[in-house]
């Protein structure tokens, strides 16, 4: 992998010199062939939609088995875009995990459908199809599995469970680009699947997003809705046939995109080594259920920890705090959304749901990203486990 954005060098030797340089939680890496593309691009004179969007859409469909792909601005923007061509609206219901994002129950209510949350696993994360099942009820319009940190769902069971109640799915696959699911890529199956390419992603386009679906007749909403409602006739005479919004991306993202797709399979695999390099280190001192699950397929986006506070007689903030004073940053990915204020104003609680406030409460994300190298992994690891309880 030719990456010219690297942090810390595999070369690096000196103990001390590694330690006195910070490490970010996150850091993309963008190549020098990426680089130069985006240049032509700027230098090109077209800058927004054009032709390497559509570039794009077409190496993300091929990649997919030849799904249905349109790109835009942000994952978010892609979810709420889905919902509304699925007919969400005012007194639906969608199902939602209470340990993910907020985009994710905030598209919803943004449409005045209500968002109904669901517990999830403790350490995978994920909501259980038996989860989203005992939240279904006669208004339930969709399903909207989380696949948590790139590890995959139990989408047997979520679309064994939609077909039962005749239910739409839409995968919140913003952490997933190139997880597999018994071997088969999330967004290459099921109904529609929304990636994310924010900066701190698998892959990005420093913002963007894409939409994976089978139903043609999405297509023709989604691409209503992305860009003003517009249609045109061949006369290029153009119509407003809904109130669309104005979620389109741009050749300069798309240009970025390409280049980090042709290394996402090598980003993946790389994810997947630095994450069992943690598990090996800190399995035998942490208990467990405050490790994140291994699985086939994860394409681990993050490596999430649970800190055990009580024992530490600390706060997280303080715990971080510490990690930043020996140069490491942490993330916390994420509160839980039950808590969260205006959640709490619709009468939510997040008691209701154990697991998700545990992990909100608890959680920290360690570094993890391809420029890594192992002994990245070993300054992170020694670090925490002189302050941990051992």
């Amino acid at each position: 992998m030719n990456s010219r954005v690297t942090l810390i060098t595999s070369s690096s030797a000196d103990g001390d010199a590694m330690s006195s340089t910070f490490l970010p939680f996150t850091r993309p890496s963008i190549d020098d062939e990426t680089i130069a593309d985006v240049v032509a691009v700027l230098k090109g004179g077209w800058i927004t939609t054009g032709p390497r969007v559509a570039a794009l859409e077409k190496a993300l469909s091929d990649y997919l088995g030849g799904r249905f792909v349109r790109s835009m601005t942000s994952a978010t923007g892609g979810m709420e875009m889905a919902l509304k061509a699925m007919g969400v609206g005012p007194g639906d219901e969608v199902v939602v995990p209470a340990m993910t994002f907020a985009a994710s129950a905030n598209v919803v209510e943004r449409l005045g459908a209500r968002a109904i949350f669901v517990d999830v696993e403790l350490r995978s994360r994920n909501a259980t199809p038996a989860a989203l099942a005992a939240a279904i009820t006669p208004r339930t319009k969709v399903l909207m599995p989380v696949h948590f940190s790139g590890l995959a769902v139990d989408m047997d069971g979520v679309l064994e469970l939609a077909t039962q109640h005749r239910l739409r799915v839409l995968e919140d696959a913003a952490h997933a680009i190139g997880t597999r699911y018994k071997g088969r890529l999330i967004g290459s199956f099921g109904d529609v699947a929304s990636f994310s390419f924010h900066a701190n992603k698998n892959m990005t386009c420093i913002e963007g997003g894409a939409l994976s679906y089978t139903d043609t007749a999405l297509t023709t909403p989604l691409e209503r809705e992305r860009f003003h409602g517009i249609a045109k006739d061949a006369a290029g005479n153009i119509d407003i046939e809904t109130a669309g919004g104005k979620f389109n991306l741009t050749d300069v993202a798309a240009a970025v995109g390409l280049g980090q797709l042709r290394h996402l399979e090598g980003f993946n695999r790389r994810r997947g080594e630095l994450a069992a390099r943690y598990e090996a280190r800190l399995s035998p001192y942490v208990e467990a259920d405050r490790l994140p699950q291994t699985g086939d397929g994860h394409s681990w986006h993050m490596y999430p920890l649970l800190l055990p506070l009580a024992e530490l007689g600390t706060t997280r903030d303080a715990f971080i705090a510490a990690m930043r004073e020996r140069n490491i940053g942490l993330g916390i990915h994420y509160p839980c959304l039950p808590a969260m204020s205006h959640y709490r104003s619709l009468g939510w609680n997040p008691a209701d749901f154990p697991n998700a406030a545990r992990i909100g409460a608890e959680t920290v994300t360690l570094p993890l990203f391809p420029a890594m190298a192992d002994h990245d992994v070993d300054r992170v690891c020694d670090a925490l486990l002189e302050l941990l309880p051992r």
